[in-house]
Formats: structure tokens, C-alpha cells, sequence
């Protein structure tokens, strides 16, 4: 894949090349491919398969019509690759976008394939002042994405996972839970691998206990006796034979959840190796609370290509932290953005609402957001609406946060000082 991501225009010319546009309805299988001339009529409409001989048979096509530009549904995958590489100018245009595009052509707005084709391919054509080139970032970000966005469905796995096994414990093993801070951590798995049935359970006494957590290296600060007495205190599990049986189950759910918790350590670490080679780690890496897997995650989202985003507005837009504005005649209203980068907005509001745990000046609007009656998450994008505008100057400068040269938060804390 190209990297050069910063040699490609951000602006599509007024007329496509040789007055001809293309649409590219994705699926998993094959592709529906349309192609129309200056006065929006078909001259091409097939279809070619999912593999290396149809995406060689796709650039044929679309250089035997003398196709320069492409329309696509989505920015990533071997087909987008494919065009970027034969040097076509590809265009994201969303799903949605396309759904409402339908009732241009027709009343019924069915979803046909084919059809779908052609209506990317004409709005490509007719829609130019309002659509925007593909930029991609570099493979280096690319890679970071990708590894981030696997970390973040293994976490999610990995929470459904505990819920299930926690779920299952309070039927059969009732004790164990809450007998350890986190039912995923390695004192707990460890323990329900001993201590998997209310018969052995029945065995334990506080000085077993006790022996058993310091072979286990248990750094806890709860008395074993203690412990101890939860477990007494708790109703009692399945015993004999039915106990012997739900067991099974419990190694099931404890097993997976060991695997889970390992494979995302394991990411957790390629993740970090990744962020350290990254040009950009400086910028995100001294942002506050940012750590190295937030730090990872806002560099992938947001990307490398400063292209992509030439104003503040444009970033906070597609993050989802600016409000939707909608006026007819005296009638204005401000509502939440939905149509948003989602992982974009995710990645953001997670580092903007710890952010204000170490930061002052993220604190202050943090707080007057919600004295003037708004509810936690309207007020995390309020900050991270705030953030973006100061990453953006960092990120388009190539400078790292430097706390001492931003004068709000200078201003909050010369106000503080004033106070004390």
C-alpha cells in the first residue's frame, strides 16, 4: 500500500479525468462495478470476484474506460489498496450517505447492488465540490489502527466473558464472587482453578487460606481470616456430584477468560513496541493521562495525514464532539452529532474524561459544564471538543503538550494560586 499519503491532493479537480467516474459497491464475495460518462449515462455495469485475478481484471476495466477516480463505501480493505496502488483517486462515501442518495434515482429505495454501483459512481460525478479524496494514511498507522481496534474488541470479549462467568458463579460458587477485587484478575482465576466446587471450598481454613495466598504471592492487603469469614458467610455452591459437573463449566469460563486477559497483554505490548517507532508519538504520548495504549489509540484514530483535517472544525466534526446545528426559518436547534467516526469519538471522550483527573484547566470545563445542567457524557465532549482543538495545533506543528505554554490552563492555575 502507498504511504506517500501527503503527495495526493485534498481537493478533487473540477472535471474528472477523461470525463468519466467510477462506483464500487463492496461485498465479501465480488464487487458490482459501474462506470459513467460526463452526462451521467452507463457505459459499463458488471461485477468481478473477491481475488487476486478479479481486483487484476477490476484496473483493467477501469483503465480501459480511461477511469481516474472511483467511488467506495468504505476507506479501507484489499480493494481500496488495489486502486490506491494502480494510482486511482479513490472517494469514501458513506452507507448512509448512499441510502438517502437512492431516492434521487427512484421512490422505492431498494438496495440493489448493482444500482448501488452506479449511484456512487454519478455522485461522484455531480457531488465534487462536496467530496473529498481518500488520503490514507501511513502503513505505520495503519498497523497501529488495526492493532488498537483488535485490542479494544478483545477488552470487550474479555468484559462479556467475566459477566458470563460471574453470572454462572453466583448459581453454582456464590463465595468466589467479590471474594477478590476483579473476577478477571490472576488471583481469581488462579483461585477458581483450586477451589472450583463448594466441597473444596468446605476444606478451606483461615490458616489454609493463608498458606495458599502466599504460595500464589497474594499482594493483597485483606487478613485471610477475613477472607475466610466472606466465604463463610456467603450462601452456599453446588456440592457432590452436581458441583463436580458445574465445575466443568466454571474451568470453561475461567479458562477463556485467562486466554483473553493473555492475548490482550500480549497486544497490549506489540501495541506499545508499535507507538515507539511511531513519528507522531511525541505529540500524544505527552498529552496528560494519556498513557501508552491512549496515547496509541488517538494517534490511530486520528491519523497522520494532516491533509485529512485542515481546521480544528473538520477533527472535531468527524469526532463527533461538535454539536449538529439545524435551522428552518426562526426555528434553531442544537442537537448530538450521530453521524460521527465512532471510533474517533470513542477514543477521544475516553482520554478527555480522564484527562480532567490530572489536568486543572480540563477539570474547569469539566465541572462548569455540568453546574450548568449537563450530564456526564454531554460534558466529557464539551472537553474533548476542547482537547481537539489543542491536539490539532500540536499534531499540525509536530510539537509535543508543553503544559507551561498553555495559557488557559497557565490562567487556571495563576487563579488557584490567587485562592490559596
Amino acid at each position: 500500500m502507498k504511504s506517500a499519503s501527503n503527495t495526493r491532493s485534498s481537493e478533487l479537480p473540477e472535471f474528472p479525468p477523461n470525463d468519466v467516474t467510477a462506483g464500487i459497491d463492496w461485498a465479501r464475495d465480488d464487487h458490482a462495478v459501474a462506470i459513467v460518462d460526463g452526462r451521467g449515462r452507463e457505459v459499463h455495469r458488471g461485477t468481478v470476484e473477491h481475488t487476486t485475478a478479479g481486483l487484476r481484471e477490476l484496473i483493467k476495466v477501469l483503465g480501459k474506460h480511461g477511469v481516474g477516480e472511483v467511488a467506495i463505501e468504505r476507506p479501507d480493505g484489499p480493494v481500496v489498496d488495489t486502486l490506491l496502488d494502480a494510482g486511482l483517486t479513490v472517494v469514501v462515501i458513506s452507507p448512509n450517505r448512499v441510502k438517502n442518495l437512492r431516492s434521487r434515482y427512484g421512490s422505492a429505495g431498494n438496495k440493489d447492488d448493482r444500482f448501488d454501483a452506479y449511484v456512487l459512481a454519478d455522485t461522484l460525478r455531480t457531488d465534487r465540490t462536496r467530496l473529498r479524496p481518500l488520503v490514507p494514511d501511513t502503513e505505520a498507522t495503519i498497523a497501529l489502527r488495526r492493532a488498537c481496534r483488535a485490542r479494544k474488541d478483545l477488552v470487550g470479549h474479555r468484559v462479556a466473558a467475566v459477566n458470563q462467568l460471574r453470572a454462572h458463579l453466583r448459581l453454582v460458587l456464590p463465595a468466589v464472587v467479590g471474594l477478590f477485587r476483579d473476577l478477571d484478575s490472576a488471583i481469581s482465576l488462579a483461585f477458581l482453578t483450586r477451589f472450583d466446587t463448594q466441597d473444596k471450598l468446605d476444606w478451606l481454613t483461615p490458616k489454609r487460606l493463608g498458606d495458599w495466598l502466599a504460595k500464589q504471592g497474594y499482594s493483597g492487603r485483606v487478613d485471610p481470616a477475613v477472607l475466610h469469614q466472606q466465604i463463610l458467610a456467603a450462601p452456599r455452591g453446588a456440592t457432590s456430584t452436581h458441583g463436580t459437573t458445574q465445575a466443568h463449566i466454571t474451568a470453561s469460563y475461567a479458562t477463556l477468560v485467562r486466554t483473553l486477559v493473555e492475548q490482550t497483554k500480549a497486544l497490549e505490548k506489540q501495541i506499545d513496541t508499535q507507538l515507539t517507532t511511531h513519528a507522531d508519538a511525541h505529540i500524544f504520548t505527552s498529552l496528560p493521562r494519556a498513557g501508552r495504549i491512549r496515547a496509541a489509540r488517538l494517534l490511530a484514530e486520528i491519523g497522520d495525514c494532516r491533509a485529512k483535517f485542515p481546521t480544528p472544525e473538520s477533527l472535531t466534526c468527524l469526532a463527533g464532539a461538535a454539536p449538529s446545528t439545524r435551522q428552518s426559518g426562526k426555528l434553531r436547534t442544537v442537537g448530538f452529532r450521530w453521524a460521527c467516526d465512532k471510533q474517533l469519538r470513542d477514543a477521544v471522550t475516553d482520554f478527555a474524561s480522564d484527562s480532567r483527573r490530572a489536568n486543572p484547566w480540563a477539570a474547569k470545563i469539566y465541572n462548569d459544564a455540568i453546574t450548568r445542567g449537563k450530564d456526564h457524557p454531554h460534558a466529557v465532549r464539551i472537553l474533548a471538543r476542547a482537547w481537539l482543538h489543542i491536539i490539532w495545533h500540536c499534531w499540525q506543528d509536530n510539537l509535543a503538550y508543553d503544559p507551561t505554554k498553555h495559557h488557559a490552563l497557565q490562567h487556571v492555575l495563576a487563579q488557584q494560586n490567587e485562592a490559596a
